[in-house]
């Protein structure tokens, strides 16, 4: 171990870690691949190439299935690249019921970028994650950061009812509807409404694109207009929480004795509409994108929610470390007689006893 606590390299992680820092896409590939499948060590690598994280701007592309999400995705990232910026795209694929693996629709979708230089496309498993996100999804958005890439890309799968979870991963979060996803109210009881910076209504040359538009909007003002004192801040962000000060709603900022910080103005999420198959729409969609990335910055949201993902991350990786160490006390007991042996007392308190076990033993 060294003196931060974490292990050090192995030999082949060192050649690993050396290959990604010196710009070797396949080495980047293979360090997502060692997180994706928890490949012994992969944590270590993690720490050891954490000090590159940080620079990237992180967008989460969510919404309902049939959206045009990947499409949208490949068209947002090709716009970016004519720009001269490089991006990292994390598509997140339903799970193969047979082998938990990525069944690889948004790779075929992307093709067209797959060979582009400058970008770099990876599918993952999904897993059963309910938030839409596997549960290595930052990890591997991580590591295309530090890897050096200007933004990175989340595209969800299209669960529609709990995409939480990309708001706590992302800068920014578009939500991708289509005129067929119903009105701006269902949106609004999907839970979608909630983690939106900005709206794409996609496939806009269909019937339905503004009256979906304007019901958006709609929802929007009768939203703001309302008593929103209970209402989470942008992304769940609690400033009050990070400043030790008080939060005040009338005024819209943190409050101290001496009164003295300036307001915070607050960002209107807008509704644009698009058609990403065509190309219509996405330079004003990646100024808008720009836009509120600079809000971010300019009122200090930026860091203020970058520290609350952070340690929500940490959260995830100290409940796997116990999970794993928990899976290798059970296997354990059950190699001891636990399961054809005696089975002495109450499953309750047979739990308290093994639970006592869980930390005292390394787990990697």
């Amino acid at each position: 171990m060294n003196e931060s606590g974490a292990g050090a390299l192995s030999p082949q992680l060192q050649r690993l870690a050396d290959g990604f820092r010196s710009g070797d896409p396949l080495a980047l590939a293979r360090c997502i691949t060692r997180v994706e499948n928890q490949a012994a060590g992969f944590e270590d690598l993690l720490h050891a190439l954490h000090d590159g994280v940080g620079r990237a701007r992180r967008t989460g592309l969510t919404g309902p299935p049939g959206a045009g999400k990947s499409t949208l995705t490949a068209v947002v990232a090709r716009q970016l690249r004519d720009r001269g910026e490089t991006v990292g795209i994390v598509a997140v694929d339903p799970s193969s019921p047979f082998t938990g693996g990525a069944l690889l629709g948004d790779r075929v979708r992307m093709d067209d970028l797959a060979t582009e230089p400058g970008i770099f496309i990876r599918s993952m498993a999904s897993r059963g994650s309910h938030g839409g996100l596997a549960t290595t999804t930052r990890e591997a958005a991580d590591l295309m950061d530090a890897f050096g890439f200007d933004h990175v890309l989340l595209e969800t799968v299209g669960v529609g009812q709990s995409e939480l979870e990309v708001a706590t991963n992302a800068d920014s979060t578009v939500v991708v509807l289509v005129p067929e996803s119903g009105d701006g109210i269902q949106a609004m009881k999907a839970g979608l409404m909630e983690v939106a910076d900005l709206f794409v209504v996609n496939k806009a040359d269909r019937p339905g694109a503004d009256r979906l538009k304007k019901e958006i909007e709609v929802v929007q003002a009768i939203r703001a207009g309302s008593p929103m004192a209970a209402a989470p801040a942008h992304h769940g962000v609690d400033l009050s929480a990070l400043s030790g000060h008080d939060l005040d709603p009338a005024r819209g900022h943190v409050a101290d004795s001496a009164d003295s910080l300036p307001s915070i103005p607050d960002w209107e999420a807008p509704v644009l509409k698009c058609v990403a198959s065509a190309g219509e729409g996405i330079s004003e969609l990646v100024d808008r994108l720009d836009a509120h990335f600079s809000w971010l910055e300019e009122t200090g949201m930026l860091g203020a929610q970058r520290q609350l993902a952070a340690l929500e991350h940490t959260r995830r990786v100290l409940e796997r470390a116990v999970q794993r160490q928990a899976a290798t006390v059970w296997k354990d007991w059950i190699g001891d007689g636990g399961r054809t042996g005696a089975f002495e007392g109450s499953p309750y308190e047979i739990a308290r006893r093994l639970a006592g076990l869980v930390g005292r033993r390394p787990g990697k």
